[in-house]
């Protein structure tokens, strides 16, 4: 009686803490809309929330100063594509950019250097990307922690299927080349936007459906590795995984910038529901929660960010484009994914058995869709002028041949910052992934000496 005893209360404690705290999953902030709350409202959200980070995509001081009366939260921010010249070109003129875009760096985590540089940004500003982020680099205070990358589209990899055969484009090896050897001197991760969304879209089978949206299926596995998959998030960062593998850059770890599902759409938005959107994030978070891994990295969540927070109204493109908020304008929920401290959600967001018999994914597949999607969401275009909104009521410049990502990402709308890091051991997220480690080995040792 006293084991499960203390087995329950152990568990209700690891409960609460999954409710408090997830250092793991982050969301996106985009601002391409002319009716968002007010900045400090949405600070007040996130603390109900058990997000630990928040991805920008401008360095709105209003947003960042509301985030900072939250010390819970970490900020990735951004430079926006057309400000990578001006940063590239000097060490003074990357050391300016930052005291003026970023006057504290108290509650930033991590810079990302553009978004989607490689697949849209042209030859030019993609020949400029790791100058400008060794520039930034040496700008930073030589105490601080912040981490310095780049975000990228799916289509880096042209190779993708099995996931054990996942390599990177060699059209891009001159400069993504150089930017692995950076993100592993400097202990900085590959940010990737994966969306089964996008892959779904290409295959609207029912059992690709269901493989999308972690729901339970025959799974699939690679014939090369032998092992199985279970859901296309795994299938595609795991692709990631062993295109870095191959490159010999196994240390680099892997962090998903952005993935979501639309709760709606027009007629060329298959899939686009709110239960299909409920089902993909309330399942990834719960993957996430349960600490499971990736069949090629076991036991290790990805970070992660959701998109999005809020729907944006003045994305150009598919009505889908516009419809991936988690929460409505009037700060609640657009569906329960179990992301509330209260921990209100009422489903459980089980990741799906691994049923038999299982399907093979052979070297290469026809029949079975890619891990990685084949279409660039129009959101994700990243356009390469600067270009500010410093109203969110004006609506994005026309130069954008965009999608919905990409405008954010272009300068339109860049992360920004808090005040000088005086944490010597880290942001609050960093100290909470220790906290949690020391939580889990108590736990663990408890056990040992009851059961």
């Amino acid at each position: 009686m006293m084991k499960r005893q203390l087995v329950a209360i152990l568990g209700f404690y690891i409960s609460l803490h999954f409710a408090a705290s997830q250092p793991f999953l982050g969301v996106n902030y985009g601002q391409v809309a002319d009716n968002l709350p007010p900045p400090s409202a949405t600070s007040r959200l996130l603390a109900s929330t058990t997000f630990q980070k928040l991805r920008l995509y401008d360095t709105n001081q209003d947003i960042i100063s509301a985030v900072e009366t939250n010390p819970s939260i970490s900020l990735l921010v951004g430079v926006a594509n057309g400000d990578i010249p001006l940063l590239a070109s000097s060490p003074s003129s990357a050391a300016s950019w930052l005291s003026s875009h970023l006057p504290s760096l108290k509650s930033i985590y991590s810079i990302s250097v553009g978004n989607e540089v490689l697949s849209f940004a042209g030859a030019s500003i993609s020949s400029q990307l790791v100058p400008a982020m060794e520039n930034l680099l040496s700008a930073l205070p030589p105490s601080s922690n912040i981490k310095i990358s780049t975000v990228h589209a799916m289509d880096i990899l042209s190779q993708s299927d099995p996931p054990s055969a996942g390599a990177f484009h060699t059209e891009y090896s001159t400069y993504l080349d150089p930017l692995l050897a950076f993100l592993n001197r400097t202990g900085s991760p590959l940010m990737i936007n994966p969306y089964p969304y996008f892959a779904y879209t290409s295959d609207t089978r029912p059992e690709t459906l269901a493989f999308c949206l972690f729901q339970p299926n025959p799974g699939r596995v690679d014939g090369n590795s032998g092992l199985t998959y279970m859901n296309m998030f795994d299938a595609q960062v795991d692709a990631v995984r062993a295109a870095l593998d191959a490159k010999g850059f196994t240390n680099v770890d892997i962090l998903v910038a952005e993935t979501g599902w639309p709760h709606s759409g027009d007629a060329n938005d298959p899939g686009a529901t709110p239960e299909n959107a409920r089902e993909y994030n309330g399942n990834l978070v719960a993957h996430l929660r349960s600490l499971a891994g990736t069949p090629r990295v076991p036991g290790k969540s990805v970070e992660t960010y959701l998109f999005a927070l809020y729907d944006e109204d003045l994305k150009p493109g598919a009505a889908s484009e516009r419809s991936f908020g988690l929460f409505s304008l009037n700060l609640t929920e657009n569906y329960d994914a179990g992301l509330l401290k209260n921990g209100s959600s009422s489903t459980n967001f089980a990741p799906a058995p691994a049923p038999s018999p299982s399907i093979s994914i052979p070297e290469t597949s026809a029949s079975a869709p890619a891990p990685v999607q084949t279409q660039t969401p129009s959101s994700q275009v990243a356009p390469t002028q600067s270009t500010t909104i410093s109203n969110p009521s004006i609506s994005p410049s026309s130069g954008c041949s965009v999608s919905v990502r990409g405008i954010e990402a272009n300068g339109t709308i860049q992360p920004a910052t808090g005040t000088d890091c005086q944490l010597p051991t880290g942001t609050a997220s960093d100290l909470s992934v220790k906290r949690f480690s020391i939580f889990i080995f108590i736990c663990h040792y408890v056990l040992s000496l009851y059961l």
